[in-house]
């Protein structure tokens, strides 16, 4: 029998309960694989909520790292006791272990930590997209991140650092702040209420930034275009607080903006993509130029204290579920 936590309704955390069911065995191009650990995420927040519908009931998780137990019929390009992680559909990662499409898995390099690499592929590859991807950022300039000390933030930051992105970043308290500024922050905007706006113009000497980077959503969104300079970009990632209001592409006008609301489920349905962008996401990890901090471990069990932490902001870094 394998603990999972399934999803059987929508709503509060209680919506998440422990079942133990037997896992069969892999099917064909499949491989069973056993946790080391699952990444927890907003976008499992919106699923339990009912802001992305499900069938239910349903384990959620799109992202997890293990070593693989069993492979099945036409699989060739994996044998028991490697070590693999995913990100992605179909979902799965809250279990012990869980029946994996071989496309979906992408060996560990031997200097990438299984648990390093579960907290990192999902934030991981939406930082991919959004610095190297369709819409890549320009060398040399600067941008202005939103929630800058959480998962996706510090690997925003960190990354961008390497590029010579100059990063403008906002959050929460003075304790994230100095997160932020360990991730390569060189400007820190402290305060839920705190006039980013304000700040950001003079920053840059009145003209805003060239990138805006929200995975906050509600009224954030609209006050980030003023902070972006004319033909600047606004990127919306998220809604962690609040969902995203109507826009009036009027709006947009006043500063000659362009808008882009990318969806990384998308971005790595494709495989060879997919492939490549993880390639290139594991790289920098092995390589050092890319660090993830795990801002908390949770048991299994623990799934909802999980959720809990992540919506009241009470958490940095990646979140872990440890069967």
């Amino acid at each position: 029998m394998v603990r999972s936590i399934e999803l059987v309704g929508t709503g509060g955390v209680e919506q998440l309960q422990l079942a133990r069911r037997p896992l069969p065995a892999p099917g064909e191009g499949e491989l069973r694989v056993r946790h080391d650990a699952a990444g927890v995420n907003f976008i499992d927040v919106y699923y339990r909520t009912g802001l992305y519908p499900l069938s239910l009931p349903t384990v959620l998780g799109v992202e997890g790292a293990g070593v693989v137990e069993a492979v099945g019929d036409g699989v060739q390009d994996f044998a028991p006791g490697d070590r693999i992680a995913y990100a992605g559909a179909p979902m799965g990662g809250y279990a012990q272990a869980r029946n994996l499409p071989a496309a979906r898995a992408i060996k560990l390099p031997d200097g990438v930590d299984t648990r390093v690499a579960a907290g990192a592929m999902l934030r991981g590859l939406t930082v991919q997209m959004l610095l190297r991807g369709p819409r890549p950022a320009t060398p040399g300039s600067t941008i202005l991140v939103h929630a800058a000390a959480g998962g996706l933030g510090q690997l925003l930051t960190r990354w961008a650092k390497t590029m010579d992105l100059t990063v403008i970043g906002t959050v929460s308290s003075e304790a994230k702040a100095q997160v932020a500024r360990a991730a390569g922050a060189e400007h820190v905007i402290v305060g839920r209420d705190a006039d980013f706006v304000a700040q950001t113009l003079a920053l840059t000497d009145g003209r805003g930034v060239d990138v805006a980077y929200d995975g906050l959503g509600g009224g954030y969104l609209r006050r980030t275009f003023d902070a972006v300079a004319p033909f600047g970009m606004v990127v919306n990632v998220g809604q962690a607080a609040g969902p995203v209001p109507p826009l009036v592409v009027t709006d947009l006008s006043k500063r000659a903006l362009a808008l882009w609301r990318p969806s990384v489920m998308a971005y790595v349905t494709d495989v060879p993509r997919y492939r490549t962008a993880a390639a290139d996401l594991l790289g920098a990890l092995e390589r050092g130029d890319l660090t993830v901090e795990i801002g908390g471990e949770y048991a299994l069990e623990d799934a909802g204290k999980a959720h809990a932490d992540l919506e009241a902001g009470r958490t940095t870094g990646s979140l872990l579920l440890v069967p």
